[in-house]
């Protein structure tokens, strides 16, 4: 691939860079519906929302499962900006590392969840010992 008909394909979470490569067309779906950029589309911007991000490289369809995002079009690149990405090139296998990861997370915010409840009962025991001594 090269020149005018290729797009530079950039896929970023908060700490990291989850795919950097050249592909003929991004598929997204976008607040009001799915849409194709190809690497003649106007420059373009877009709210993402929760769903798969598929794009076409010389060789393969991939897939990105991603949680809400910004995809911006500038010329030839495609910037995407998500908070969680899950890159993959087999949608059933994508669908099962994203449940696995949903319930690590699911987990993980439940575990916060008691640990920001046990830090508000610490708290207000101390304004009640705090009011008795006055």
């Amino acid at each position: 691939m090269t020149g005018k008909n290729i797009l530079l394909l950039k896929v970023m979470e908060p700490e990291k860079i989850l795919v950097q490569t050249s592909v003929n067309k991004v598929i997204a779906e976008g607040l009001n519906g799915s849409f194709c950029i190809k690497p003649k589309h106007i420059d373009f911007v877009s709210a993402l929302k929760p769903g798969i991000l598929e794009y076409t490289t010389e060789e393969n369809e991939e897939f990105i499962a991603l949680d809400e995002g910004i995809l911006v079009k500038c010329g030839q690149d495609v910037l995407v900006s998500v908070l969680n990405g899950v890159p993959g090139t087999d949608l059933s296998m994508l669908e099962k590392t994203v449940r696995e990861q949903f319930q690590k997370t699911e987990a993980m915010n439940k575990a916060t969840d008691i640990a920001l409840k046990g830090m508000e009962a610490d708290l207000l025991m101390h304004f009640v010992e705090l009011d008795k001594e006055k």
